[in-house]
């Protein structure tokens, strides 16, 4: 993975113009995308560089993505200041990502307004998956940012910095500490640590969406974080090679072919 990523940074790859915004539209189309919205990568592109609404596709979708688009700017801009992870910082996340998308949720013990990033006040399910007691997330939450903190105040290799990024993305979805953008919040997070380190971004490829699933529901039923870390190691790999060839192929083009008007 090491010499992936050094062999990524010496071609120079995230400094070609445009390539971060591109990069950053891929992001937000694929994590979207896991949670539903029915963008393709295009349409997503026009959105974003455009501002253009696709045609027939609904406006929570649209909403959907350019939230993303914003909080994945945030998260960027915190981490190359170096903003310590803390639990107002997630919550402060994930009232991007539900900014346009948040419902209000009534309970007993009073209102969550889900776009302000207000944790839950109730129980949750997903699938197969039970998710900690709604009286346990703010605890958990504070006990993962405390974590985390301890973990990036250390002197780690590039495979502990990656493994501190797929840990905290499992960890926060696992406690699910949001009645809403859970998933979205979680690679954020992720994203952010990566940011961090000035390491590329991981993509959790929308069309791996099941394996994704499997992986993270695997991981808690076994309680062995290799599975998960496993499954987001490959994706990281996929990415970095296909990253790599598409700018190897690029250069080798042009350079065998020339360049041509066409009319």
């Amino acid at each position: 993975m090491e010499s992936l990523i050094l062999k990524y940074k010496s071609l120079g790859i995230a400094d070609v113009l445009h390539y971060e915004k591109f990069n950053l539209i891929s992001i937000s189309h694929h994590s979207t995308k896991i949670e539903g919205s029915t963008l393709t990568e295009l349409e997503t592109q026009i959105l974003l560089d455009d501002g253009l609404t696709p045609k027939g596709k609904p406006v929570n979708d649209t909403l959907m993505v350019t939230d993303h688009f914003k909080a994945l700017h945030f998260i960027i801009d915190k981490a190359r200041n170096k903003t310590a992870v803390t639990t107002e910082l997630i919550k402060e996340i994930n009232s991007y990502v539900m900014k346009s998308t948040g419902g209000i949720y009534n309970t007993i013990l009073g209102e969550v307004d889900a776009s302000k990033g207000m944790f839950r006040k109730g129980n949750v399910t997903a699938g197969v998956s039970y998710f900690p007691n709604y009286d346990k997330v703010e605890r958990l939450t504070n006990e993962l940012v405390l974590s985390i903190n301890s973990q990036m105040n250390t002197d780690l290799s590039i495979d502990e910095k990656l493994n501190l990024s797929f840990d905290a993305h499992f960890n926060l979805v696992s406690i699910h500490p949001f009645y809403d953008g859970n998933g979205r919040t979680s690679r954020l997070i992720m994203n952010y640590i990566q940011a961090f380190y000035d390491l590329p971004l991981a993509i959790v490829n929308s069309e791996d969406k099941q394996e994704y699933i499997q992986a993270l529901i695997d991981t808690r039923e076994k309680e062995n974080i290799e599975i998960f870390r496993s499954f987001m190691k490959n994706q990281y790999e996929e990415y970095l090679k296909n990253e790599i060839k598409k700018f190897e192929d690029s250069f080798s083009s042009k350079s065998n072919k020339g360049f041509s008007f066409l009319f």
